[in-house]
């Protein structure tokens, strides 16, 4: 009697220890929406404004479906850490061809929302107030919050009114987490030189050199002429050395004069890049702050200084990747 307790126990024990194995791969193999929720509850049902109801149930694409929604976009998304695509089509009751065809794109994180949205817009956008920044046209809305990018296109028509827009867009921030803050590291960018709206994120290959690993990069203006500065993170300072000592090997192979000065924990070069005319580029700490196509040297130091000493006040930079 005692071993058939003993055994009983065990299978017990046993049958335990597989169900919270099937659960962890149930949780594990799941999407996992914000605060736990699934991924569609970030999308407003049954209505996205009054009006303008939902046609079907929320779709879901992950990685491996991404281009069945956005054939020939997806590859586009991954290096900013893509995660899960919630897309539902909203229609006029009163017209149902007409559509808003809403996208929310969970990404790695805020600073990758930002990449891809910074990836459609232009300087001259109408800006709007929804989430962290937002801008519209007649035929679209898009804007970022927390680390969701958020796509509203008109389907059916080439313009929907700006309100139906902004309803949808309302509703759907509404949905997402309550951060409309912009990714700190913008405010090294902060510079009067530098062309507000034009900053960019880009997660790979920066200026297109595999060294630059990712980086942020915006248009500025020095004097008459119209350069672009950037910034590159980097693991530590041993990392970004690295970059920077490739950076100047790749410029001396291609025969270029190069001038290199050191100073405490700062070193700078200034040289001509074959695809990017003058340049001049600093290593502090783990970054490198830089700026291409410029006119005069002397200038583009006053410039990249501005943007090196605005770093010091972003709170944790870039994190490593």
């Amino acid at each position: 009697m005692r071993n058939y307790h003993i055994s009983r126990r065990m299978s017990q024990r046993r049958a335990a220890a597989i169900f919270l194995a099937l659960i962890c791969v149930v949780c594990a193999s799941a999407p996992v929406g914000s605060s736990g929720s699934s991924p569609e509850r970030v999308l407003p049902s049954p209505a996205c404004g009054e009006g303008w109801v939902m046609e079907e149930k929320a779709a879901l694409y992950t990685k491996d479906t991404l281009f069945e929604r956005i054939n020939g976009e997806s590859e586009l998304y991954f290096p900013y850490g893509f995660e899960v695509l919630a897309s539902a089509r909203y229609v006029n009751e009163k017209a149902p061809r007409v559509a808003v065809e809403a996208d929310v794109y969970r990404m790695g994180t805020l600073l990758d929302a930002f990449g891809m949205y910074a990836n459609y817009r232009r300087t001259d956008d109408d800006v709007v107030a929804v989430g962290a920044e937002g801008f519209v046209s007649s035929s679209q809305l898009l804007f970022y919050q927390d680390r969701y990018f958020v796509r509203l296109q008109a389907s059916g028509t080439s313009h929907l009114e700006r309100e139906v827009f902004l309803a949808c867009a309302s509703a759907v921030s509404q949905k997402l987490p309550r951060n409309s803050d912009r990714p700190g590291e913008l405010k090294a960018f902060a510079a009067s030189a530098v062309i507000p709206r034009s900053e960019r994120y880009v997660a790979q290959s920066l200026l297109g050199y595999a060294f630059f690993r990712r980086g942020l990069i915006a248009d500025a203006v020095l004097g008459d002429a119209r350069v672009q500065v950037f910034m590159v993170p980097e693991e530590s300072p041993d990392a970004a050395r690295k970059a920077f000592d490739q950076y100047r090997a790749y410029l001396g192979a291609s025969g270029q004069n190069i001038r290199v000065t050191e100073a405490d924990d700062l070193v700078a070069l200034e040289a001509v890049d074959p695809l990017y005319g003058k340049v001049y580029v600093e290593q502090t700490r783990r970054y490198l702050v830089g700026a291409v196509r410029v006119p005069e040297t002397s200038a583009a130091k006053r410039l990249v200084g501005q943007l090196r000493e605005r770093l010091a006040p972003v709170t944790g930079g870039i994190p490593p990747g």
